[in-house]
């Protein structure tokens, strides 16, 4: 396996399961229902709504940034609004997140077949100061972190 392969797993992981530090994003909103997405239990906080969509505009920078797009997020991109707050918006909220998490994955796998894809890990995010090595690693990260917050908020919720 060459780094980007490992680099994929880790990210996949962190996603749809076996992670280390714990559950997953996934695993995380099992169970989570719109009524109790939508919520925000904790003052100045997010809601796992909010969460999600926000977790999926990174995935979707992620993979669009490692495919040598160079672009910057606006904060409305950043933190969408929720909108209509029905069971029906939620699952499609929670296809995207999917989707956009399988896309980044597919993008780094199919990168990762060519003999110099862990030499890209050496270059520069488009537009950025940081290298892919530290974005892909970062979104990762990302995910994990946000995962523990909708645990703390599912806690929060009852």
């Amino acid at each position: 396996m060459n780094e980007l392969q490992r680099i994929a797993d880790q990210i996949r992981r962190s996603w749809q399961g076996e992670a280390w530090s714990g559950p997953s994003v996934r695993e995380t909103l099992e169970g989570v229902t719109a009524a109790h997405a939508v919520q925000k239990p904790l003052k100045n906080g997010h809601s796992i709504w909010e969460l999600v969509l926000h977790l999926t505009t990174w995935s979707k920078v992620a993979r669009r940034r490692f495919e040598g797009e160079s672009f910057e997020v606006t904060e409305a991109e950043d933190w969408p609004p929720v909108g209509d707050s029905g069971e029906g918006a939620w699952r499609i909220a929670l296809a995207d997140l999917e989707q956009a998490n399988n896309d980044l994955v597919a993008s780094l796998e199919t990168a990762a077949k060519t003999a110099s894809s862990d030499a890209r890990l050496n270059e520069l995010a488009p537009g950025k100061d940081h290298t892919i090595y530290v974005l892909l690693h970062g979104t990762a990260q990302h995910n994990l972190y946000h995962a523990g917050q909708i645990s703390l908020l599912k806690k929060a919720l009852g």
